[in-house]
C-alpha cells in the first residue's frame, strides 16, 4: 500500500475496488482525441478508476477518506454496467497495518455517490450493517438531505442501502468544519449539490483532496468537468478556486479515482514537480 506523509500526518491507500466507467462521460465536452492523450482508455470506451480510501493518522486518530466500493453489495448487472473488476478489500488492508474497522474514529465523505458510499455498509446475517461502528460519518447537510431524499435524477447514485444502516452515526456541517487542528473539510457543491473538498495541512505542507471535482489527473484543466457532475459550473467555479490555492502552495492533491497517481505537486505554472505512483502489482 502506498504512503505519503507530512508533518506528523501518514496517509496509506486502502484497496477500496476498481470501476470502469465511460470515458464519454468522465470528460464530458472534452473531444475524446484530446482526453485519451492523457488517460487510457479500453475498447468499451471506458476508463480505469479505483475507488480507494485514504486512511489519515494522526495524534493517535484514524481517518478514512471516502469508503469505497463495498463488497457484495452490487448485483450481476451493475457489476456489468459499472465494470467492477474489483470489490473492497478494506478489513484485509487495516489488518497489515495493525487496526481493524472499529479503530476507525472518522469517515469524511465527500459526497455520498455509491462507488463512495457502498462501503460504509455491508450485509451480516441477512441485514445491512455499519462497517465502521465506532467511526463519526461527516459530510455536508445537502449532501445528507440528498442522500436520504434524492431527486429523480439522483435518485440512481443515493442508495438507502448505503445510509439507513448508518444514520445515527452521521454528523453534518454547512460551510465548512475542522476535524482536527489543519484538517478541514469545505463545501463546494459542483458534482453534486452538497460535494465538499478536503484540506489537509502538517508541517508546512498542505494535501489538497478535490474528490470528484478532479477525480484524475487528466481532470486538472479546470474546464475539464465530468457529465455526471450536476452544477457543472459550479464545479469550473470551485476548481479554479481551489486548484490555484493549491498550485500555489505546491500543495499535494491526492486521488481516490486515479489508476495512476495517489498524489501530484503541480507549481503555478502547472507543471508537476512531484508525484506518487500506484503500484501497479498492488491490485
Amino acid at each position: 500500500m502506498e504512503t505519503l506523509q507530512i508533518g506528523q500526518t501518514m496517509i496509506t491507500w486502502l484497496k477500496g475496488g476498481v470501476t470502469h466507467m465511460d470515458g464519454g462521460a468522465m470528460f464530458g465536452v472534452v473531444p475524446k482525441p484530446l482526453w485519451t492523450r492523457k488517460y487510457a482508455v479500453n475498447e468499451k470506451n471506458q476508463i480505469e478508476l479505483r475507488t480507494d480510501p485514504l486512511l489519515i493518522q494522526r495524534d493517535g486518530l484514524n481517518i478514512l477518506l471516502e469508503a469505497g466500493i463495498g463488497s457484495g453489495k452490487l448485483n450481476e448487472k451493475q457489476i456489468r454496467n459499472y465494470g467492477v473488476e474489483e470489490e473492497s478489500s478494506i478489513e484485509e488492508s487495516l489488518r497489515k497495518i495493525g487496526l481493524t474497522t472499529n479503530d476507525i474514529h472518522y469517515v469524511l465523505m465527500t459526497h455520498m455517490h455509491f462507488d463512495h458510499a457502498c462501503g460504509l455498509t455491508k450485509w451480516k446475517n441477512g441485514k445491512l450493517t455499519s462497517v465502521f461502528p465506532q467511526a463519526k460519518i461527516i459530510t455536508s447537510s445537502i449532501e445528507w438531505e440528498e442522500m436520504q431524499n434524492p431527486n429523480i435524477r439522483s435518485a440512481n447514485t443515493y442508495w438507502k442501502e448505503n445510509w439507513e444502516a448508518v444514520k445515527e452515526q452521521v454528523t453534518t456541517f454547512d460551510s465548512k468544519i475542522s476535524i482536527l487542528e489543519g484538517l478541514e473539510m469545505h463545501h463546494t457543491g459542483g458534482h453534486s449539490n452538497g460535494h465538499s473538498i478536503v484540506i489537509l495541512q502538517d508541517g508546512g505542507e498542505t494535501i489538497v483532496h478535490m474528490a470528484d471535482l478532479m477525480p484524475t489527473h487528466a481532470h486538472e484543466n479546470p474546464l475539464w468537468v465530468l457529465a455526471y457532475d450536476d452544477y457543472p459550473m459550479t464545479s469550473i467555479e470551485n476548481k479554479q478556486k481551489w486548484i490555484t490555492y493549491g498550485k500555489q502552495c505546491q500543495a499535494w492533491f491526492t486521488f481516490y479515482h486515479d489508476a495512476i497517481y495517489r498524489g501530484i505537486k503541480w507549481n503555478d505554472k502547472g507543471e508537476m514537480i512531484d508525484k506518487l505512483e500506484r503500484i501497479r502489482d498492488n491490485t
